[in-house]
């Protein structure tokens, strides 16, 4: 299997995080383990476009052999305002774009379906999300200037509300519509992602846990394996050498 990620154009930057494609291999026929991430993504994958809501455990994705499958995968707080769609409903969902954006779905699916291949499929996402900028209430600099401070070592989940001059309720109600959860769960998130980054050197043994735990922002080692089986079901030694492996 080969997985790539593009990134997006620069106009689209600021809300996109990339643009991906995967292929399995002839053999392949497994499942990949999807982290979660604080993120949404577009995925058209068997003639079909679906959208996948943020996710708060992971997911285990069957890989088809040769399958082809495309993606654009959007920042943490941008895909509700451009999809249209309170993220917390869709929270660890995968479901047809249809369901979601009704007919008005229909002359994207069409057009992707009728693409040369997956290098236009991912144009025709982003020319999409670009085409729905235009016409949607972006959200205000609150839910942005929330998630720049979270996943961070010393980060003050508590004091967001004081720092941006939002009550902790306004918060929470504006996270669950942008983002899909609230402050507390996307900074645990974000920082197991910052563990996951650099889980490679710890399946090499060229990091020591209990330092890069430190390093990313845990408490110890031990809370590092606390958040790593409830974010992925493996302990984090595992979870690297699972990765390596794959």
């Amino acid at each position: 299997m080969s997985y790539r990620e593009f990134p997006p154009a620069k106009d689209l930057a600021a809300i996109v995080d990339c643009t991906w494609e995967r292929v399995g291999s002839a053999e392949d026929a497994a499942r990949v383990l999807v982290l979660p991430d604080g993120r949404a993504d577009l995925i058209w994958r068997r003639g079909e476009l679906r959208l996948a809501g943020p996710d708060s455990e992971a997911f285990a994705s069957p890989v088809a052999p040769a399958e082809q499958v495309t993606g654009i995968r959007f920042r943490p707080g941008w895909a509700g305002a451009v999809l249209g769609w309170r993220m917390a409903d869709l929270r660890g969902l995968r479901v047809p774009i249809a369901d979601v954006w009704g007919a008005e779905a229909a002359g994207l699916s069409e057009d992707l379906a009728l693409a040369a291949g997956a290098a236009e499929r991912r144009l025709l996402l982003e020319a999409e999300v670009r085409r729905r900028l235009a016409s949607v209430r972006l959200p205000d600099e609150v839910v942005p200037a929330a998630v720049r401070r979270l996943g961070l070592p010393g980060s003050r989940v508590g004091a967001l509300g004081d720092e941006l001059g939002i009550s902790e309720r306004q918060l929470r109600r504006r996270f669950d519509d942008a983002v899909g959860y609230g402050p507390k769960l996307l900074d645990r998130i974000l920082r197991f992602q910052r563990f996951v980054e650099r889980a490679d050197g710890a399946a090499d043994g060229l990091e020591d846990l209990a330092r890069l735990a430190a390093e990313v922002g845990y408490a110890d080692q031990a809370h590092l394996s606390r958040d790593s089986v409830r974010l992925s079901g493996l302990p984090p030694a595992a979870l690297a050498r699972s990765r390596k492996a794959a």
